[in-house]
C-alpha cells in the first residue's frame, strides 16, 4: 500500500489506501482507562461461570504450599489469558491492560502466576485433570457442542511432540521424530456434524514411546465422553502407534469400537497376501490425499477385506479376530520395496485398518482416514497456548497443557453460541472475529455498557455469544 494516495498509472480511476492525515499529523497516546481490546472474553468467563468451572476448581484443586491460595482465581486468569492468545507466562500481562480490571476481579500479574504454575505437583495436575474431565460434560449439558452425540460419536487419540529449546527443560528429550521436546498425548471428541473437542491430554517425556500411558488417557477420555452424552455408538480411531492389545482392550472395557491402522507384522502381510485379486473395489477420492511414504499426492487406489485373528503371541484368551480392510496403492517405484516385502508389495503400498465397526467397507475406510482431524487440532494448539511449554518444571507444563485444553473448550462452545460459521471455524479465526474485539467501558443506571465499533464485520455473531452467554437461558443440548 502506498502512503501518498496517487493515481494508480497502470488502473486508472484506483487510488491507493492512505492515511487519512500527514503523517507528522499523527501521534499516540496510551492514556485512556476505560479501553480493553478483548471485549469477547467477558461472555467466555461468563459462560465457564455459568458451566460451573470456578465451583470444580474451588473443590478439586488443593495446593497447600505458600503461593498456592486462591488456585481457582489463579487457574482462571491463565485460562482467560489463553482464550484470548496468551502462549508464554508473559502474555498473561495482557489481562491487566486498560479498563480490564474493571470488567474481571482477581488478576494477577504474571509472575505470581509463573511462581503458582511451579507449585504444582504430579497430584495437583491430576486435580486439575479431573476439572477439564468434568467441565466438558458440563459445557456439553449447557451448550450444543456435540451435536448427534446421542447417535455416533468419535474418539481420535494421538501425540506430538512440542520443540523445546535449552538444557534446562525438565523431561525434554529426543523421541520418534528425533526432535528434542515434550510429548503430548492427546485424546479428542467429534461428531460428524461438530468440531473436534479435547476430551483428554497428558504431557509426557519427549522420549517417550508413543503408546505409554495412553490405554489409561484413553479410558479417562470414553469416561468423559459418555458423561458428554455419547450414549450410542462410540468408535476410537488410531494409527499404528496404537496397533496393540491395551488399547484395544480399553475400547472394550468402554463398550466402544475401534478402528486402528495396523502394523505390517508378519500376521498382517499374511492376510493381506490371502485376499483375492478379483475382491479388491476401486475408489476414487473426491480430494486427493497425500502419501507421507512417497511424498506424493494420490488420488485413486483399491479397497479389499478380510478377517485377521491378532495379538497371537499373547495368552489365548487375548487373541482378538476383527475385520481387516486394506487400502492399497500402486507404487511410484515399484524398486523401492523392502527386502521381506518385495513378492506381495512390489507393485503396491497397503495401509491396513483392523477394526470392529459394523459399517459398510468403503464407509468404514473413508471414516478411518478422517482420523487427521485431530492434526488439526494438534496444530491450533500449537497455534495458541502450546506454540511454548513456557516453565523449565515438568509439572508445570503439564498444568499449562491442561489449562490449554480448557481454554480450547471453552473457545469453541463460545463458536457454537455465536453461530453461523464460527461454529466449526479454527479457534484462532474465533480469537481475531470474537475474542479480539475492542470496546470502550461505560457506566449507565449502575450497569456496565460496552461501546464496541461500529461496522464490526462479525457484528451477528458476537452479539449472539453476548446474548447466549450473559443473559439468555443457555441451549442446552437437544
Amino acid at each position: 500500500m502506498a502512503c501518498e494516495g496517487h493515481n494508480n498509472p497502470g488502473q486508472k480511476g484506483i487510488r491507493w489506501m492512505r492515511l487519512s492525515h500527514a503523517r507528522a499529523a499523527i501521534s499516540v497516546r496510551f492514556d485512556d482507562p476505560n479501553l480493553v481490546s478483548c471485549a469477547g472474553l467477558v461472555p467466555v468467563v461468563a459462560l465457564a461461570d455459568r458451566c460451573g468451572l470456578p465451583a470444580l476448581l474451588r473443590e478439586h484443586v488443593k495446593i497447600a504450599a505458600k503461593g498456592g491460595v486462591n488456585a481457582a482465581a489463579k487457574v482462571l486468569a491463565i485460562v482467560a489469558g489463553m482464550v484470548c492468545g496468551a502462549d508464554s507466562i508473559e502474555d498473561l500481562d495482557l489481562l491487566r491492560h486498560g479498563g480490564m480490571p474493571r470488567l474481571f476481579d482477581h488478576i494477577r500479574a504474571p509472575s505470581t502466576l509463573g511462581t503458582f504454575l511451579r507449585l504444582f505437583t504430579f497430584g495437583h495436575v491430576r486435580q486439575l485433570d479431573a476439572v477439564a474431565a468434568r467441565l466438558l460434560p458440563a459445557l456439553a449439558a449447557a451448550v450444543p457442542i456435540l451435536p448427534g452425540a446421542d447417535q455416533f460419536t468419535i474418539v481420535d487419540i494421538d501425540d506430538t511432540v512440542r520443540q523445546t529449546y535449552g538444557y534446562a527443560k525438565q523431561g525434554a528429550g529426543r523421541g520418534y521424530t528425533g526432535i528434542k521436546g515434550l510429548n503430548a498425548l492427546l485424546a479428542i471428541v467429534s461428531t460428524p456434524s461438530s468440531a473436534p473437542l479435547i476430551a483428554a491430554a497428558r504431557l509426557r517425556k519427549g522420549s517417550t514411546n508413543s503408546a505409554r500411558g495412553a490405554a489409561r488417557l484413553l479410558t479417562d477420555a470414553l469416561a468423559t465422553v459418555r458423561r458428554a452424552g455419547a450414549s450410542a455408538t462410540v468408535l476410537v480411531r488410531a494409527d499404528s502407534a496404537y496397533y496393540g492389545h491395551d488399547i484395544i482392550a480399553a475400547c472394550q472395557r468402554a463398550g466402544a469400537q475401534f478402528s486402528v491402522t495396523a502394523r505390517l507384522t508378519p500376521a498382517v502381510v499374511k492376510a493381506i497376501t490371502s485376499i483375492d485379486d478379483q475382491a479388491w473395489t476401486p475408489i476414487r477420492y473426491p480430494h486427493a490425499l497425500w502419501d507421507e511414504d512417497e511424498q506424493r499426492w494420490v488420488s485413486d487406489a483399491e479397497v479389499a477385506e478380510t478377517v485377521l485373528t491378532a495379538f497371537t503371541g499373547r495368552r489365548k484368551r487375548d487373541h482378538l479376530t476383527a475385520r481387516l480392510i486394506v487400502r492399497r496403492v500402486r507404487r511410484l517405484n515399484p524398486k523401492q520395496v523392502p527386502a521381506a516385502q518385495t513378492e506381495a508389495f512390489a507393485v503396491y503400498r497397503h495401509h491396513a485398518v483392523f477394526t470392529d465397526s459394523t459399517e459398510p467397507m468403503l464407509a468404514a475406510e473413508a471414516t478411518h482416514r478422517d482420523h487427521a482431524v485431530i492434526e488439526q487440532v494438534i496444530a491450533e494448539l500449537k497455534n495458541g497456548p502450546l506454540t511454548h511449554l513456557p516453565s523449565r518444571v515438568f509439572t508445570a507444563n503439564a498444568a499449562w497443557l491442561t489449562c490449554a485444553t480448557i481454554a480450547f473448550n471453552l473457545t469453541r462452545a463460545a463458536a457454537v453460541l455465536a453461530g453461523g460459521r464460527h461454529v466449526r471455524t479454527r479457534t484462532a479465526t474465533v480469537r481475531a472475529q470474537l475474542i479480539h474485539t475492542p470496546a470502550r467501558i461505560a457506566h449507565s443506571a449502575h450497569q456496565q455498557l460496552l461501546h464496541l465499533p461500529s461496522g464490526w464485520p462479525w457484528e451477528a455473531g458476537l452479539d449472539e455469544l453476548f446474548r447466549h452467554a450473559m443473559h439468555d437461558p443457555l441451549p442446552a443440548a437437544a
